[in-house]
């Protein structure tokens, strides 16, 4: 129904106009038990149960949400509907702010992908927290959080402390986002100095917020593919000595050089969908072999099937998050993906996805 009716109408529309149309959609759909209960006869019946154990949470499924869909934690009710395993939502920023200037979202349908600018658009902590506060959540909900355009570069660290402190008690977990490339010096934050003395500040805060609640909230940093190869080992070891608990790779890439020729391809902004897989795969594989183990890594960035899902698995992932994927072939993407990778684990006569995944990881390790 999705392909052959809704996207049709859908890719009619201005591409941001269809995703507020869609978040207004999905925000009325959750507040009625009919439309959540024929949102879940559609599709999230159809996942069948692939459990995953990661940063001491139990998901119910290896497929999350990326963020960028919810911003402000309207759709809850409805997304969970759908058979994901968790929700990202976000990115809020502490105060509100509008974003870049539109036109700031442009697809690529030849190449199932998207550009956009749209520069952390928030409507701020306040009204997030008021939705997330009076939302029952049946999946892990985790929070993205980014800074404000007007905050220095050299004070980030506070946006993200105001984040933490506000929403603390409402997170499974929290992913700094230091990796959208369409505000101003965010990428900076990635360097050696820069990040270390984020990850410390935040951390400490983290551990002060554990003390206050007895509840020790994980807290994940989110990465660009942008970033050199040469610089994968020094961040690695930055997040293992600041005990982050997970690293979210990767980001929207500027390199649209995959693109080249199509319509939109000289449009400032981070493109996201098909074509940034080779690369998110490429990241995932050499964080997993610098992390060993010690952070775990979700894979984030073109994946559009089953198969996809799985080599990303396979270069290092735990869990992955779609988005763009799922604009393109719809909430059917979830069952789909996670059908696939449960009969990998049945093949592989594995009890679980994880070790299905270390099994096959062993094999091709033996077989190199």
């Amino acid at each position: 129904m999705y392909k052959s009716l809704l996207r049709p109408l859908l890719f009619r529309l201005d591409p941001e106009l269809a995703h507020e149309i869609t978040v207004e959609w999905l925000s009325r759909a959750g507040r009625f038990s009919v439309t959540k209960s024929l949102l879940n006869q559609l599709y999230g019946s159809r996942v069948p149960e692939l459990p995953v154990e990661l940063m001491g949470i139990h998901f119910p499924g290896p497929v999350g949400l990326a963020a960028g869909l919810d911003k402000e934690a309207r759709c809850i009710r409805a997304l969970s509907a759908l058979g994901f395993g968790h929700l990202e939502l976000g990115t809020v920023t502490p105060k509100p702010q509008s974003g870049n200037p539109k036109p700031r979202m442009f697809r690529i349908p030849e190449h199932q992908a998207i550009v956009n600018r749209m520069g952390f658009n928030s409507g701020g902590i306040k009204p997030f927290l008021e939705n997330i506060a009076r939302t029952e959540k049946t999946v892990p909900l985790g929070i993205n959080l980014g800074k404000n355009a007007i905050t220095p570069i050299e004070h980030a660290a506070e946006d993200y402390i105001t984040g933490l402190k506000q929403l603390y008690l409402y997170a499974d977990y929290f992913t700094i986002n230091i990796s959208s490339p369409n505000t101003k010096n965010l990428r900076d934050l990635q360097s050696e100095d820069a990040l270390d003395a984020l990850l410390d500040r935040l951390m400490t805060m983290r551990q002060e917020l554990a003390d206050e609640f007895s509840r020790t909230v994980p807290v994940a940093v989110k990465i660009a593919p942008d970033i050199d190869n040469v610089t994968i080992p020094s961040l690695a070891g930055l997040l293992v000595q600041h005990g982050i608990d997970a690293v979210i790779a990767t980001n929207t890439t500027i390199d649209h050089s995959a693109i080249a020729g199509s319509q939109y391809a000289d449009e400032d902004g981070g493109m996201s969908g098909a074509p940034l897989k080779h690369r998110a795969n490429e990241v995932v594989k050499l964080l997993y072999k610098e992390l060993a183990g010690k952070v775990p890594v979700i894979g984030v960035g073109g994946i559009f099937s089953s198969e996809d899902a799985w080599q990303r698995l396979l270069a290092g992932a735990e869990m992955v998050q779609i988005y763009t994927g799922l604009i393109y072939h719809g909430p059917g993407i979830i069952g789909e993906i996670v059908s696939g990778l449960a009969q990998r684990v049945e093949q592989s006569g594995a009890s679980t996805l994880q070790e299905a995944v270390r099994r096959a990881r062993q094999s091709a390790t033996q077989y190199n």
